[in-house]
C-alpha cells in the first residue's frame, strides 16, 4: 500500500504544517498592517454625468421613489428596477470610496513579514507537489 502525505501526494508533511502556519502568520501581520478609511458621505461627489456631478445623497432620491412605487404595488417593474439601480449605485459608491494604505513600518518589519508569507506560500506549494518525478 502507498501511503500518501500532504495533499495526496509523497511531498513533506513537515513542508506543509511549516509552509501553513508560516503562510497564515505572514498573512495575519500583512492584513493587520492595512488601514482602511474611507471618504463616503451624502454630500461628496460619486458620478459625474455630462458635467453634473452626482452625490452619494442623489442616489436615495430614486430609491424612495422605487420603495414607494413597490408598497404601492409590489408588482411595479419600475418600482423594483428604480430600487434595485439605487442599491447597485450605492453599494458600489461605498466600495469605490474605500482607500488601503500600508501603515507606518521599517523595512525590516516589511521583509519579515513577506518574508513569512511568500516563504509560506512556497513550501506549502512544494509540499504538495509529487516529488517521485523529480528524481
Amino acid at each position: 500500500m502507498d501511503l500518501k502525505n500532504a495533499g495526496g501526494t509523497n511531498g513533506g508533511t513537515g513542508s506543509f504544517l511549516i509552509g501553513c502556519i508560516m503562510m497564515i502568520a505572514g498573512g495575519y501581520l500583512f492584513l493587520r498592517s492595512i488601514i482602511v478609511s474611507n471618504n463616503f458621505s451624502f454630500g461628496g461627489g460619486l458620478y459625474s454625468i455630462g458635467g453634473f456631478n452626482l452625490t452619494t445623497g442623489m442616489i436615495l432620491v430614486p430609491f424612495v421613489f422605487g420603495i414607494g412605487m413597490i408598497f404601492f404595488n409590489s408588482r411595479s417593474i419600475l418600482g423594483w428596477v428604480l430600487t434595485l439601480a439605487a442599491l447597485i449605485m450605492l453599494l458600489f459608491g461605498v466600495v469605490s470610496s474605500i482607500e488601503l494604505r500600508l501603515m507606518r513600518m521599517s523595512a525590516f518589519e516589511l521583509l519579515m513579514i513577506l518574508v513569512l508569507l511568500i516563504g509560506g506560500i512556497g513550501l506549502f506549494l512544494r509540499s504538495i507537489k509529487d516529488i517521485r518525478g523529480y528524481f
